[in-house]
Order: structure tokens, then C-alpha cells, then sequence
């Protein structure tokens, strides 16, 4: 009788704990799906987000076939699998939790500083960072971040050090989205007047007031135009060109006059003043704010 996997073995395991599990192919990536479930020809799992019907007994469908029962990892339909195995990811939603994918030293850095300390697990290139809670899962919510919950699944690394705190506020706002600006009637709020941008705050910068103001009011005119949508993303786009221009200056630039110029751009044409402000610093942000 040949030897259980070692995949299976730490599946089961983890299982039994009430963790939903499934196997990882070489990439570290699912298996796909069997010719019945080809392109989600069967209606998807009833576990997906649009209801499907399907009871493949194989596991099809990614994260929607993670299970804790020890007869579906153990059956014969999943036994070819195991043997191909190399690793083991698991469902966050289906076992309560949330993972803050913290996919660089940078990434790291900013959660260490943002986020309420808890559970970490150390990953190739930075650390999970795992809460009690459940939300929606969301790709480069900022540079080198990811979210990973609902509809989603995590390669097992470890249970991880530290004691698992409770979903903050500070990570479910990550996955605010901007589907669409609201029409000018509809400005979810009003950004008081400040400081605009000059010499008095920009001692440090390199460049000409003309070169800064030009491209500035370039950058705005462009957020201005997005009445219908994307002004939130154009805010985050321009932000980061703009600050790009300065990395090379000793600073400071007075980039964040240049930020509150742009956040209160994007909400004229109606973007929520919290999503504006968070586009707007990841943009100095990805371009290497060097001072504001």
C-alpha cells in the first residue's frame, strides 16, 4: 500500500481544524477544471457567486472546491491529484478569515506601521497577515497588497506567530471601490480650502514654479474630464506621475499641496472624498514620495 502524500497529510490536518482545503499543482496553483466543468460549462459551484449547480466530486473550480470533509479529500477522484500535489492552499472566507497578502518588504513596512498587529506567517516575499473576519478579496488594493477572503484562496505557509486580532476598519477600507463618479449633484463631500501649492512650501524642489504649475493643472484638467467614471483611478494615475517628477529633487516639493489639489478635483466630479485621498497617496506613494 503506498504511502499517504505529504500534501494530503497537512490537508487533513488543517481540515480537521475547520479549515476548507484544496491541492496546489507545480506554479502553486489549482488544478483546472475536469471536461465537464471546462469553462464553467456546469454551472460553477453553489458556493460561487453566481449560483451554479455542479456536484463535481473532482476538484474543480479552484477555491470553491475547498472542503474540510476527510471522504472528499480521501476519495478516489481526488487521489490522482494528491499524487501530483506540491503544496496546499486554503479558503480564508469559508474558515472566517481574512488575509492581508503583504507581497513585499515595502508592503510589509507599510502594514507594520497602518495595521493592528496579529497573526503573521512569513511568505517568499513578505508576510500574510491573517484577521478573525470576513470580506470581499480585492487584488493591489495598494502597491505590493492584496486581499484574500471571500472567493479567494491562500497557499499554506503555517500557522504563523502572534495572536489573530479582529478585522480592523483600516483593512475592509482597502477594498472600497469607485464603480462609478457620481453626477456633480451627488459629491459625497466638500474639501475645505487649503494652501495651494508654492516656493513657500516647495523650498527643496528642483524644477521652475511654471514646470510644476503647468504639469500640475495638466493632471487636474485630466481628473476634471472623467465625469462619468474613473476619476478615482485618473487621481491616482496623475498623483503618481507628478511625483515621479520629484524623486530626483532633495526636497521638500510640497507634494502634498499637490495630493490636496488633486483629492479636491476628483471630488468635484463626485468621487467620495475617503476614496480620493486613498488613490491620491498611493500614488505618492508608488512613486517614491520623497518629502511633503
Amino acid at each position: 500500500m503506498s504511502a499517504t502524500p505529504e500534501p494530503l497529510n497537512a490537508a487533513l490536518a488543517l481540515a480537521a481544524t475547520g479549515v476548507p482545503v484544496l491541492p496546489l499543482r507545480a506554479g502553486k496553483v489549482p488544478f483546472g477544471n475536469c471536461r465537464a466543468c471546462k469553462d464553467n460549462a456546469c454551472g460553477g459551484r453553489p458556493n460561487m457567486k453566481a449560483v451554479g449547480s455542479c456536484q463535481c466530486p473532482a476538484p474543480c473550480h479552484a477555491w470553491a472546491a475547498a472542503t474540510t470533509d476527510p471522504h472528499v479529500l480521501t476519495s478516489p477522484v481526488w487521489a490522482a491529484v494528491w499524487r501530483e500535489a506540491v503544496a496546499i492552499a486554503y479558503h480564508p472566507g469559508g474558515a472566517g478569515l481574512t488575509v492581508v497578502d503583504c507581497d513585499s518588504a515595502a508592503a510589509v513596512a507599510w502594514a507594520r506601521e497602518m495595521l493592528p498587529a496579529t497573526r503573521r506567517v512569513p511568505t517568499t516575499r513578505g508576510e500574510h497577515w491573517l484577521y478573525q473576519g470576513v470580506m470581499p478579496s480585492a487584488n493591489a488594493v495598494r502597491p505590493g497588497v492584496d486581499i484574500k477572503s471571500r472567493m479567494q484562496y491562500a497557499r499554506w505557509l503555517g500557522p504563523g506567530t502572534g495572536r489573530m486580532a479582529v478585522l480592523p476598519a483600516a483593512v475592509r477600507a482597502l477594498v472600497v471601490k469607485e464603480d462609478t463618479t457620481p453626477a456633480r449633484g451627488e459629491v459625497a463631500s466638500s474639501v475645505p480650502a487649503r494652501a495651494p501649492w508654492s516656493r513657500e512650501v516647495a523650498t527643496g524642489c528642483r524644477h521652475t514654479e511654471r514646470y510644476v504649475r503647468t504639469g500640475l493643472e495638466r493632471g487636474l484638467a485630466l481628473v476634471r474630464a472623467r465625469t462619468e467614471s474613473g476619476a478615482g483611478s485618473q487621481a491616482f494615475g496623475v498623483a503618481r506621475f507628478l511625483a515621479a517628477q520629484h524623486t530626483a529633487c532633495p526636497g521638500p516639493c510640497g507634494l502634498g499641496a499637490i495630493g490636496e489639489a488633486i483629492v479636491t478635483a476628483a471630488v468635484s466630479v463626485g468621487v467620495p472624498e475617503s476614496y480620493a485621498r486613498r488613490a491620491v497617496a498611493n500614488g505618492l506613494e508608488a512613486a517614491g514620495e520623497r518629502a511633503a
